[in-house]
């Protein structure tokens, strides 16, 4: 690929945003090898989480609305039919957690890439902005439905509506990012946290997410109607027996992913 870097680190993916010299801006081939990226992680199996990062001084700069901007005015997909949506909103989603690290300018779809993540990162630097409102648009990969649920309306509504930038403390008193890094410890800090993760029963860690997305999306109810079944689904797996016996035998549990 072109734009993108793709990197297998054990059970780790490594996926970079690769176009420096643009402020990793995003075109419509950048977009759809990213796609494509996050589809080779989703359909490995012995990939079991995933780091996004950017390559360079800056995660994102936001699309490039020249290019981008008629293509979505047409209804031409952003992403190829069949590959996972990076932004989760299209009918392919991915199911394995992904670790975003920010850093630099990190702008509309940058910020929505990040909300589209399951644990979020940012270096000290970071200067974040929801801007399209200053360009006589909206957002529209998604930081309209997650950005309030995430950070509460009215944070949400302070820089949605505005289209202030702000920096990588303010993101994380709002809670769009979990955790502030320097700049040099940002990529390290987010492997080792997706080592982490891929250190767990993956079945497990894939039913947990499941879980959590469809009761954020559907209501505590809907999801207390299927968590019987998928805790008895997971309870069947070899990777259940093998956490019972490591505890019984108090050692390190060995997951397979089966």
């Amino acid at each position: 690929m072109e734009r993108i870097t793709f990197e297998r680190l054990g059970r780790v993916a490594k996926i970079g945003l690769n176009r420096a010299a643009k402020r990793n801006a995003f075109d419509l081939l950048m977009l759809r090898e990213l796609a494509q990226a996050i589809t080779d992680y989703e359909e490995d199996r012995e990939l079991w989480c995933a780091v996004l990062f950017a390559h360079g001084d800056h995660f994102t700069a936001g699309l490039e609305l020249n290019e981008v901007g008629p293509a979505v005015a047409s209804g031409a997909p952003f992403f190829p039919e069949g590959l996972v949506d990076p932004l989760g909103l299209q009918a392919r989603v991915r199911t394995k957690p992904l670790v975003t690290a920010v850093q630099g300018y990190c702008l509309t779809i940058g910020i929505e890439l990040l909300l589209a993540s399951d644990i979020r990162l940012a270096a000290d630097t970071t200067k974040l902005g929801q801007i399209e409102i200053k360009r006589g648009i909206m957002p529209f990969g998604g930081a309209t439905m997650r950005m309030p649920a995430m950070t509460g309306w009215g944070n949400a509504m302070r820089y949605l509506l505005t289209g202030d930038m702000f920096d990588a403390a303010e993101a994380l008193r709002i809670g769009l990012v979990q955790e502030v890094t320097s700049a040099a410890d940002l990529v390290d800090r987010a492997t080792a946290l997706a080592t982490r993760v891929a250190a767990q029963a993956p079945l497990g860690v894939q039913a947990t997410l499941a879980s959590a997305r469809h009761a954020m999306a559907h209501g505590e109810a809907a999801e207390t109607a299927k968590l019987l079944d998928r805790t008895r689904e997971i309870m069947k797996s070899e990777d259940a027996m093998e956490g019972v016996r490591s505890f019984l035998e108090r050692r390190e549990a060995v997951f397979r992913g089966k």
